[in-house]
């Protein structure tokens, strides 16, 4: 499977920007999909997870209420709306598949290039 992100950009504290990830190559609708993101010099972090139906989401704590995933499994795409960015948000975004639903970046399988968000005045 590969994945491709876009969507990213710069953006003042408390705008919006929507990511996608769009998937091709391989079974997309049959994979847990989910949401990382890693600042300079700090480990990739879990930020929203959906399942293969989208029936079951998670979110990190520090984006609940500002953040939705979502997908659309006709279009092989998974999507991250973010509201009220803030600077903290600050990262590269990445996109990966796997077959469990999981917040454990070891647990995914398939990775994206990922896409910078940069929250500043």
């Amino acid at each position: 499977v590969q994945l491709v992100e876009s969507g990213g950009g710069l953006v003042q504290p408390g705008g919006s920007l929507r990511l996608s990830c769009a998937a091709s190559g391989g079974s997309f609708s049959t994979y847990n999909m989910g949401w990382f993101r890693q600042s300079s010099g700090e480990e990739r972090e879990f930020v929203a997870a959906i399942s293969w139906r989208g029936g079951n989401t998670y979110y990190r704590d520090s984006v609940k209420g500002r953040f939705t995933i979502s997908r659309d499994n006709g279009k092989n795409t998974v999507y991250l709306q973010t509201n009220r960015l803030k600077p903290e948000d600050t990262a590269v975004y990445y996109c990966a598949a796997g077959s469990i639903f999981t917040t454990d970046v070891y647990q995914y399988t398939y990775w994206g290039q990922g896409t910078q968000v940069t929250v500043s005045s």
